[in-house]
């Protein structure tokens, strides 16, 4: 994953900084200080102190070093030799690696960019209690999903028992799942269970409509989830005519040619695409707003059969961390940390593989029957000196959607506001940002104590445009710019937030997932690349493949190629 640097970004900062002037200012009056807040939104009087806190969990120079220019050798490098050479330790890395030694294929190496493996399923911790700095969360496996399945028996979190299968209580997302933060008007806001907006907590003036396009668009789900065209993963989805034209559409015109109007199932939907896409209605295909509830659970409007019903899912104090620990705990030293690679090469008889040590500060040269570059296609496409002319095509067409996820430490629980009890999952409606996970949720302690709260904010943008400018915003504004942005966002539903907060860690992701735009689907360069042949010496394997960024999609494209390089 690389990183975009700041300076373009100038203009964009100040503006930032101006907002976490009037967001100081917004606390300051919250603590009972209105003469600090006035001055501070006026810029006449320094913002109130924010808490510490620092940027965590990627190393930005060490990812912008193959675009800068990684130092050149001044002497030979350092050889080193495996049979295969994986390249990324994200979960599709890990699951790679994972399949070739199932098959008895031990002579490995997996390089690693940074220094703890995981890709953006990585763990982090505050005050002794476990956090993610990504991906936290699994929906249950598609029951066909033997693979996965198979990986989730080995670490023990589901069994077959009677023709079904169990999973393990314990890690299964507690109760409360979700909440939403939402009422007809600001003095009428309250905590209400679940994620799409109740219908009584609306305007009354948008009560009907809002319901009968609830209705209409379960409708629209339910044929598909009938006919098994969706399904995770994707390499298992069907495809005709009527998938092609959802495909090259934005997801929404196609909700306006269904006359689906109502803010509130509007917004719902665009919370969804930005959850699993980074980017909302207006960036991502028909195909893939559809997706996200055609290949799982559907949808079900309120009173409906299975509309009560919380999704299964499996989760972690410390998120998707919690799996990709345990999937690389078992490579030992065969996973090498810390290796900025700058080159891959194929040959007739090999491949070889140019890498900076940057802790040893040295250059090492791998040689290997095969390598996989279980990395983005973008970053592939900059390694591969011989790649086929479809990897530039397919890493031009996808773009990726900056994120940003802040974990908050607290030192005392928040004091709820009237209705729904505390949840794992929280969501302001209306807010620009995902809202936020409660990682001592899972915990079985009998008190409600110290926490973090770990935010999540997908800046994809509505076009091409807005993405440049949200990701340099993000990597050009500083730590404290954010933080104020961060603790606004929670401070709405619990003003009492500033007194209780211990430290912020901020952890930024420049290009974090692939979003589906419209055509990303069909497109023959992405097809040609899942249906490379598999004589070659370099291999690829990762979500991008599957045009979006699901912990599904990397485990099928990294077990798929271990499986095959290891027959």
């Amino acid at each position: 994953m690389t990183r975009t640097p700041a300076g373009p970004a100038a203009p964009r900062r100040g503006l930032l900084r101006a907002a976490a002037g009037a967001v100081a200012g917004r606390v300051a009056a919250r603590l009972g200080a209105p003469g600090l807040a006035a001055a501070a939104l006026a810029g006449c009087a320094r913002p109130p102190a924010l808490p510490p806190g620092d940027w965590v969990g990627a190393d930005a120079a060490r990812g912008h070093a193959l675009r800068d220019g990684v130092p050149r050798p001044v002497a030979a490098p350092d050889l080193r030799r495996a049979d295969t050479v994986i390249v990324g330790a994200g979960v599709a890395g890990l699951a790679c690696a994972r399949a070739l030694r199932q098959r008895g294929r031990e002579d490995i190496a997996v390089l690693e960019l940074e220094d703890q493996a995981g890709g953006n399923a990585r763990a982090h911790a505050m005050g002794g209690m476990a956090c993610p700095l990504g991906a936290h969360y699994l929906p249950l496996p598609d029951p066909r999903d033997e693979a996965l399945l198979g990986l989730l028996a080995e670490l023990g979190l589901v069994q077959h028992a009677a023709g079904r299968l169990v999973y393990d209580e314990r890690h299964l997302c507690h109760s409360l799942q979700e909440r939403l933060y939402i009422g007809p008007d600001d003095e009428e806001r309250a905590w209400h269970e679940g994620l799409l907006p109740p219908v009584d907590a609306l305007p009354p003036a948008e009560r009907a409509r809002s319901l009968a396009d609830y209705r209409r668009f379960a409708a629209a789900v339910r044929p598909w989830v009938a006919r098994g065209a969706f399904a995770m993963p994707t390499a298992r989805a069907g495809w005709n005519e009527a998938l092609a034209a959802l495909d090259a559409q934005p997801f929404d015109r196609w909700l306006d040619a269904e006359g689906l109007h109502s803010p509130a199932l509007r917004w719902y939907l665009d919370y969804c695409c930005r959850d699993d896409y980074g980017a909302g209605t207006a960036r991502v295909s028909a195909w893939a707003g559809l997706h996200y509830f055609a290949s799982r659970h559907g949808f079900h409007a309120p009173g409906e059969d299975g509309g009560d019903d919380e999704a299964g899912l499996l989760t972690w104090p410390e998120g998707n961390g919690w799996l990709t620990r345990r999937m690389a705990a078992p490579l030992g030293d065969r996973l090498q940390p810390a290796r900025v690679v700058w080159r891959v090469e194929g040959g007739r008889h090999g491949a070889s593989v140019d890498a900076w040590d940057a802790r040893r500060g040295r250059h090492e040269r791998w040689q290997a029957r095969q390598v996989v570059l279980a990395v983005p296609l973008f970053v592939a496409a900059r390694l591969w000196r011989d790649a086929p002319p479809a990897l530039a095509a397919a890493a031009g067409r996808l773009p990726h959607a900056p994120w940003l996820v802040a974990n908050v430490e607290l030192d005392a629980p928040l004091r709820d506001r009237p209705g729904a009890p505390a949840a794992w999952d929280n969501v302001v409606y209306g807010s620009p940002a995902l809202g936020w996970v409660d990682a001592m949720h899972q915990s079985l302690r009998p008190d409600r104590g110290a926490t973090v709260l770990s935010v999540y904010w997908a800046l994809g943008g509505a076009d091409a445009g807005a993405e440049r400018a949200a990701r340099q915003a993000l990597l050009g504004g500083s730590h404290a710019d954010w933080t104020g942005r961060v603790l606004a966002e929670l401070a709405g539903p619990h003003p009492e937030l500033p007194r209780r907060v211990r430290r912020v860690d901020l952890m930024r992701y420049g290009h974090a997932m692939a979003i589906p735009v419209p055509g990303v689907r069909a497109d023959p360069a992405l097809r040609a690349l899942r249906e490379a042949p598999a004589d070659g010496r370099v291999h690829l394997a990762h979500a991008d493949l599957s045009g979006y960024s699901v912990f599904e999609e990397a485990f099928f494209h990294g077990e798929r190629v271990g499986r095959r390089l290891g027959a």
